[in-house]
């Protein structure tokens, strides 16, 4: 059975298979409606060709997202169950029935569904918990600014998805993709391997074309590691450039939200969509005159033609079949025009790993604390009695693993504190000044190459999570852009190409990522196997 007549015969009860087998699964609700817009394919559809299809009037806004919520239906909560959603919008099709009936100019995401992560408030009726049952009975009071962004310009916000829980900041034996509330996300390659984290479901969920565009969050690796998992783009914008208003926290030093899509051309959409200045973050006043409406303006195919790229993949502890992959994409790039400099090191790489914990542990007791205050009556409004929630409720919350990381943090001082003080400062400037601008300068160079990380272990709840080596620490404690790009397959398994760079880089690193991605044209869609067979025929 190949894999569409699996996805076709999935469906969930409810979607009729009197309507024409044929027809793609997200497709036979839409179609069962009498008078109906036309449904069209959905998996890998760019926005692009959703906003033709569109604008044509080949299929409204309402249309479209009720083949998504039945793809949803389909491959989440049956089939494959992904798990990726864990609750999409009762308001969804009242927003796409708003958007069709509305005249004038239309925003960039007019009718597009999008999915969110679950630690992005949405003043509706949908919950934001971080995954945790410790919020999953109070609504947040207002929209993140983030979201408030999306729906100005004209996306439907379709759900919410699962995440390692409190975005992978409770325990230091967690499973990435596991919340008390939304379970276990399954990787849409090979179901048990893990999807990484935290952002798992954003990325599960757009590789499985469940939404046109997710958003994730990241404070080191969180949207590049799911993303290089689950073999789509994952975009970490420099600090600044995205307000963190509304988004539960870990460190407001480290945090940033951004795309996770299934091309750089509609990650590009998505970032344009995101940024701006938001008073309610004053991080993003920094932003000023380094922000675009408008990414991709910036995209050429061409774009590496002459640029000097640094190829830092030393110490990334990829194995040899990811060095093999990495290695053909540089040879890429070269035949693609780019000046490759070999073996650059990036200074102080190794320097802080521990430093940066601390600072996360100071961060996360002050922000988590400020946020919970934010939020209504009648749940826990501290850390302290977030850990009391957890020890009581220990069967639902602590089911696999404990949360030592929330412990450690509630033993932190205030933010004057100088152990913190002096961590932030020396953090900073090793990963930033003296790391990567350093290897920039050094070199003479555009940007940095490296593995984004192996590919994905199996999901283990008894042991916790296995790392397969990867970089993202210099550009997240820096605070600069980061974006990963598929670049192959490892046995079936997705792996990703890192670019990244100074500060406000983000226009660059499109272009090249593009470039990149144009020419190999690396992706394909899951599968959805249930386990590795080692017979099997793969890339």
């Amino acid at each position: 059975m190949d894999r569409r007549t699996f996805l076709q015969q999935s469906v969930a009860g409810g979607i009729t298979a009197a309507v024409g087998a044929s027809l793609p699964i997200e497709a036979r609700a839409a179609a069962a409606r009498p008078g109906a817009a036309r449904a069209i394919e959905l998996e890998e559809a760019t926005v692009a060709q959703l906003r033709a299809a569109l604008d044509s009037g080949q299929v409204t806004a309402r249309a479209l997202t009720e083949q998504y919520l039945a793809r949803i239906e389909a491959i989440d909560r049956a089939g494959p169950r992904l798990n990726s959603v864990i609750e999409t919008n009762p308001d969804a099709l009242a927003i796409a029935d708003e958007l069709d009936r509305r005249s004038g100019p239309r925003g960039p995401l007019h009718g597009i569904p999008v999915l969110i992560k679950d630690n992005v408030d949405t003043g509706d009726r949908m919950l934001t918990t971080a995954g945790s049952l410790a919020l999953a009975d109070r609504p947040a009071p207002r929209d993140a600014f983030i979201a408030e962004r999306l729906r100005a310009a004209g996306a439907v916000i379709l759900g919410k998805t699962n995440l390692s829980e409190w975005a992978n900041f409770r325990s230091t034996r967690s499973t990435s993709g596991w919340s008390g509330r939304g379970g276990q996300t399954r990787n849409p390659y090979i179901l048990d391997r893990n999807p990484s984290g935290s952002s798992s479901g954003s990325g599960a969920a757009v590789s499985a074309s469940l939404a046109a565009l997710a958003v994730g969050t990241e404070t080191d690796g969180s949207i590049v590691s799911p993303a290089t998992h689950s073999g789509v783009v994952g975009f970490k914008p420099t600090l600044g450039l995205v307000s963190r208003a509304g988004i539960i926290p870990i460190s407001h030093s480290q945090d940033t939200a951004g795309p996770m899509t299934r091309t750089v051309a509609d990650a590009a959409v998505l970032l344009g969509v995101l940024a701006g200045i938001d008073p309610r973050d004053p991080a993003t006043a920094a932003s000023a005159g380094h922000a675009h409406a408008d990414y991709t303006r910036f995209l050429d195919a061409d774009g590496l033609r002459g640029a000097r790229i640094g190829v830092a993949n030393k110490g990334t502890g990829v194995s040899d079949d990811v060095t093999r992959l990495f290695a053909r994409s540089v040879d890429a790039m070269r035949r693609l025009g780019a000046v490759i400099v070999e073996e650059v090191e990036i200074p102080h790489a190794n320097d802080y790993g521990e430093s940066e914990l601390e600072v996360l542990l100071y961060e996360f007791k002050a922000d988590l604390n400020a946020y919970l205050a934010t939020r209504s009556p009648g749940g826990p409004r501290t850390l302290a009695e977030l850990i009391e929630f957890n020890e009581r409720n220990a069967g639902r919350e602590m089911p696999f693993f404990g949360q030592e990381l929330f412990l450690q943090a509630q033993e932190k001082g205030p933010l004057t504190s100088r152990e913190y003080l002096d961590a932030l400062a020396k953090n900073q400037r090793l990963s930033g000044r003296e790391g990567i601008d350093a290897a920039l300068r050094a070199h003479r160079l555009d940007a940095l190459i490296a593995p984004t990380g192996g590919p994905a272990a199996p999901t283990d709840l008894v042991n916790g999570d296995r790392w397969t080596g990867g970089y993202s620490s210099a550009s997240a404690v820096s605070g600069y852009p980061h974006i990963t790009v598929p670049m192959g397959y490892v046995h079936g398994l997705p792996v990703g190409l890192s670019f990244f760079a100074e500060a406000w880089s983000e226009p660059r690193l499109l272009r090249y990522a593009h470039a990149f991605e144009q020419a190999t044209k690396a992706r394909r869609p899951p599968r959805f196997l249930p386990t590795f067979d080692p017979t099997a025929r793969m890339g």
